[in-house]
Order: C-alpha cells, then sequence, then structure tokens
C-alpha cells in the first residue's frame, strides 16, 4: 500500500464520524439556538469528532472490524455524548 492509499484509507475510516459529528453541530445550532448561542459551531464539531474517533478505535479494537452495527451505534454514542455535555453545561 502506497503512502497515499494508507492516508486515504485512515481518512475513509474516520469520515464518518467527522461527518456525523458536523451534522450533529448544525442540528444543534439550528434546532437549539438560545441553548447553543454560547457555543460556537467549530467547538461543537471538534467535540464530536473527538469522540466519534475514540469511539472508531475503540470498535476496531473491540470487534476485531469496522462495518458492525455495534459499531456505528458506538460511533453515534461517541458523537452525541460530548456535545450533549457542551450544552448541558454551556461553558
Amino acid at each position: 500500500m502506497s503512502p497515499l492509499d494508507a492516508f486515504w484509507h485512515i481518512a475513509n475510516l474516520f469520515a464518518p464520524a467527522w461527518g456525523l459529528a458536523a451534522l450533529l453541530a448544525l442540528a444543534i445550532k439550528g434546532v437549539w439556538r438560545r441553548e447553543a448561542k454560547s457555543l460556537a459551531w467549530r467547538r461543537l464539531w471538534m467535540w464530536g469528532a473527538a469522540g466519534g474517533t475514540a469511539a472508531v478505535i475503540a470498535a476496531v479494537l473491540l470487534l476485531g472490524r469496522d462495518g458492525k452495527m455495534a459499531g456505528y451505534a458506538l460511533l453515534v454514542l461517541g458523537v452525541a455524548l460530548p456535545q450533549w455535555w457542551l450544552l448541558s453545561v454551556k461553558r
């Protein structure tokens, strides 16, 4: 595998986590405008992406491979929990 292929392989592994984090951050900013007013879109996205990345790594380590439904459930929790925490704390 060439270095470029390895880069795309890793990027595509984490793309669902980063994409879901971006969509959820946009939804939070759109639906809960008053509650999320003090939170920057980028902060919501970065925390969600970090949680999603950790969830993908945990799913691969626990389940042995990517693409299982339990891994996707863990991904949703990994993205949603940090963003929920940011909304509840409102720093």
